[in-house]
């Protein structure tokens, strides 16, 4: 029954991405603001629909320490979800991703006209420089800029890489960094269509300040993440 359910529910949410997408288009050419206020309607008609069809709940933690103007967030990457849910609770989220997404029809057009930081993986250094001079400019015009340390999405218990380029940005930008647990791989598997019902929490913890050297910052926010994410993975396996 879940995978028939997960099936519906994969039907729905890249349905509604034609759907809103389309619908949306006239208005995410009109400005970029609009263009975020359309995805955040799509955000909440994917987690809508996975509520009512796969019985996985969303809930949000830690809104005192949500930033509403221009930060820099690290986020722990379990799921696709990971990439919907903070629409609906951050203004004007900015994501870090990888540059083929961008060749999607609808999410590469929104990426486009909403100023997301596409990166090209193949040359690193290029690369960095590129997403530090991005997140500059994204900053400026107080986006919130996601990223998710561990590069792609990772297993529940994987003792996933943190890399290095979340360093580079907290390094080069001197902004605190704010930190965003999740349990959402236990129920939107990081590969796979099953959903399975439940509770998926984010939760915003505080802020590592800025200023720390690059390995007491990554060494901080792995801990905070892991340990976070792992306490809300226990509190819903009972």
């Amino acid at each position: 029954m879940n995978f028939i359910r997960s099936l519906v529910y994969v039907v729905w949410l890249y349905g509604a991405v034609v759907v809103v997408g389309l619908l949306g288009m006239p208005f995410m050419l009109v400005s970029r603001p609009w263009g975020m206020t359309v995805i955040r309607i799509w955000a909440k008609t994917a987690l809508w629909g996975l509520r009512v069809i796969c019985g996985v709940k969303v809930e949000f933690r830690g809104l005192e320490h949500r930033p509403t103007g221009a930060a820099l967030i690290a986020g722990k990457h379990l799921s696709m979800l990971d990439t919907i849910a903070p629409f609906v609770v951050l203004d004007k989220t900015c994501f870090i991703l990888k540059k083929e997404l961008t060749y999607l029809p609808f999410f590469g057009w929104y990426i486009w006209r909403t100023k997301m930081i596409p990166i090209q993986r193949k040359d690193a250094a290029k690369a960095l420089k590129a997403m530090v001079a991005d997140t500059r400019d994204r900053l400026e015009d107080g986006r919130q800029i996601v990223i998710f340390p561990e590069g792609t999405r990772s297993d529940v218990g994987e003792d996933a890489a943190y890399k290095p380029g979340v360093a580079a940005l907290y390094r080069d930008v001197d902004y605190p960094c704010h930190l965003m647990a999740t349990n959402s791989g236990q129920f939107w598997p990081a590969h796979g269509i099953t959903r399975k019902p439940g509770t998926v929490v984010f939760e915003f913890l505080p802020p590592v300040p800025a200023g720390l050297k690059r390995g007491e910052f990554m060494s901080e926010i792995k801990t905070q993440l892991e340990t976070a994410s792992n306490a809300l993975i226990a509190e819903h396996s009972k």
